[in-house]
C-alpha cells in the first residue's frame, strides 16, 4: 500500500493549463511509457459512449428510468436512455451562452449539473457554467460563472426548458483558470458549489488578495466550498449554521476554505464530503472536509510548505484556526505514485466491483501532458483512521491503464461507477468517452 507521499520543495512553475497548451503544442511524444500497475485491484472498463465533447459530469436520473445525464463542457446536456441509447437531441444547449473555450488546458464552460432532490416532483435542477465578462464584472476579470436553476419540460422527461433559467448566483472570476465548478445537493438539502482560488499561479495577480490569496480570505467566494439554501427565498438564503455567518466581514456563504482548484467532489451515503484539490507544481491531494475547515492553500500544498520564504510553515490560519491536512497527497516528482492533476471521484457503495467496495476511487488527468495518460486509484481508511491508496489496474488494456486523459467520474442510482475521459487533453472535438467499472 502507498502511505501519503512528501516530496522535496524544487521547484514553482505557473499554470497547469499552460503547461499542457505547451506540450501539445510542442509537437513532442508523452513520457517514457511506465511499467504497467501491478497489484489485487483490477477492473475492466466497459465503453458506454463515444462521440462526446469533453464529458465531465454525468449524474443518474432521479426518477428511476434509468437514465444517466452526461455534461459535454462546450455547454450541452446530452442523456443516455436506460437502454444505453445516447439521444442526439441535447437535453439542456447552453453553447450560445458559454465564454469562448480554448483549445488546450481548458477549465471553463459547462462544468457540472445536479437535480433537485425532490425533483422526481418539482422538475427542478441546476447547472453550473462560465459566461463572459459583463458591465458588472470587476475590470480586467476574465470570465464569471454562474449557478443557475432551470426547470424540465413538463411534457417530455428529455428536455429541460431553455426558457426557465434563474439565475442563483454569479461569481466573477479574475482569471480563465481554477473556477471550480461542481455542484452538488448535499444529505442536509443544501446545495454546495465548490469554488477555484481565481487562476493565476500562487494565487496571487489581479483579483487575488496580496496578503492572503483568495483561498484564505474568508471575504471571497473565491477558493471555498460554498453551501446556499435554494428552497427558500429566491435567488437563495445562507443556512443559519453556516460557520462564517456571524462573523464580520466574512462571505456567509461559505462552508470550508484554503482550496486552490476544487475541480470535484462527492458525498458519501453516510454524508461525509470528500474534496479533491488540484495543486500547483508539487502536491495533488483529496480532503474530507468538515464544515469550518481551513484546507491549507496558499499556505500550503498538500502537506507542504508552500512559498515558504525561511521555512517555516504555520500551523493555523490567520484567525488562529489550525490548517487541516489532506487525507492523501501525492506528487508531482519523486517516488510513489505520481499525476498532475487530480480528479475526484466516489467513494465506491455499488455491488458489482467488489474489489472496490469501501474504497475512495479517484483519478489523475495524466502523468504526462503531452499524451493521454491517466491513472485510476483506489483509497482504504485504515482502522487508525489513516488513508492510503494504490492503483488500479485496468484489467482489459495492454498497458493496464486507461490511455485517456481522466476528465471526471459518476455514479449511476445503483451506486456503479464510470470515468468520463478523452483522447484529447481540450475541450474541442469529439474525443471523449464514458466507460462503465465493470469487475475484472
Amino acid at each position: 500500500m502507498q502511505q501519503l507521499s512528501l516530496v522535496s520543495v524544487t521547484r514553482r512553475i505557473s499554470l497547469i493549463a499552460l503547461a499542457t497548451a505547451l506540450a501539445a503544442l510542442s509537437g513532442t511524444g508523452g513520457c517514457p511509457r511506465r511499467p504497467p500497475p501491478d497489484g489485487p485491484l483490477a477492473v475492466r472498463l466497459q465503453r458506454i459512449a463515444t462521440g462526446l465533447s469533453a464529458p465531465v459530469d454525468l449524474v443518474p436520473a432521479p426518477d428511476g428510468s434509468g437514465r444517466l445525464f452526461i455534461v459535454e463542457q462546450p455547454g450541452r446536456i446530452r442523456v443516455m436512455t436506460g437502454a444505453g441509447e445516447l439521444r442526439d437531441t441535447p437535453f439542456l444547449d447552453l453553447s450560445d451562452k458559454i465564454v469562448t473555450l480554448r483549445p488546450f488546458g481548458e477549465e471553463r464552460g459547462l462544468t457540472s449539473m445536479t437535480f433537485h432532490p425532490a425533483y422526481a416532483s418539482n422538475g427542478r435542477l441546476f447547472v453550473c457554467y462560465s459566461t463572459p465578462p459583463t458591465a458588472e464584472t470587476p475590470e480586467g476579470f476574465d470570465s464569471q460563472s454562474i449557478i443557475a436553476e432551470f426547470r424540465v419540460n413538463p411534457a417530455d422527461g428529455n428536455l429541460a426548458d431553455p426558457g426557465s433559467e434563474r439565475v442563483v448566483l454569479r461569481i466573477a472570476q479574475p482569471q480563465a483558470n481554477h473556477n471550480g465548478g461542481q455542484i452538488a445537493f448535499g444529505k442536509d438539502g443544501y446545495l454546495y458549489i465548490g469554488s477555484g482560488d481565481g487562476g493565476a499561479a500562487g494565487d496571487a495577480g489581479l483579483g487575488h488578495d496580496i496578503e492572503l490569496g483568495n483561498g484564505q480570505d474568508k471575504r471571497t467566494l473565491l477558493g471555498k466550498i460554498l453551501r446556499i439554501d435554494v428552497n427558500a427565498a429566491e435567488p437563495y438564503t445562507v443556512p443559519a449554521d453556516n460557520p462564517f455567518v456571524s462573523v464580520p466581514g466574512a462571505a456567509p456563504e461559505i462552508y470550508a476554505l484554503g482550496f486552490r482548484n476544487p475541480w470535484r467532489f462527492s458525498f458519501d451515503s453516510r454524508g461525509r464530503l470528500f474534496v479533491a484539490d488540484v495543486g500547483q507544481a508539487e502536491q495533488e491531494e483529496v480532503n474530507l472536509v468538515e464544515r469550518g475547515g481551513n484546507y491549507g492553500w496558499r499556505i500550503r500544498e498538500g502537506v507542504l510548505c508552500f512559498g515558504s520564504v525561511d521555512g517555516t510553515c504555520p500551523s493555523v490560519d490567520v484567525d488562529g484556526a489550525p490548517l487541516i491536512e489532506p487525507i492523501l497527497s501525492y506528487g508531482h516528482t519523486g517516488e510513489g505514485p505520481l499525476g498532475k492533476a487530480v480528479i475526484g471521484g466516489y467513494f465506491y457503495e455499488g455491488g458489482a466491483v467488489s474489489v472496490l467496495k469501501n474504497r475512495y476511487v479517484f483519478g489523475d488527468f495524466t502523468a504526462g501532458f503531452a499524451s493521454p495518460d491517466g491513472t485510476l486509484f483506489a483509497a482504504t481508511e485504515g482502522a487508525d483512521g489513516r488513508w492510503t491508496f494504490d492503483e488500479i489496474r485496468v484489467a482489459d488494456s495492454d498497458t493496464g491503464r486507461i490511455n485517456r486523459f481522466i476528465l471526471a467520474f459518476g455514479r449511476d442510482a445503483a451506486g456503479e461507477l464510470y470515468v468520463l475521459a478523452s483522447n484529447t487533453s481540450g475541450p474541442l472535438g469529439t474525443g471523449g468517452e464514458v466507460y462503465k467499472v465493470l469487475p475484472e
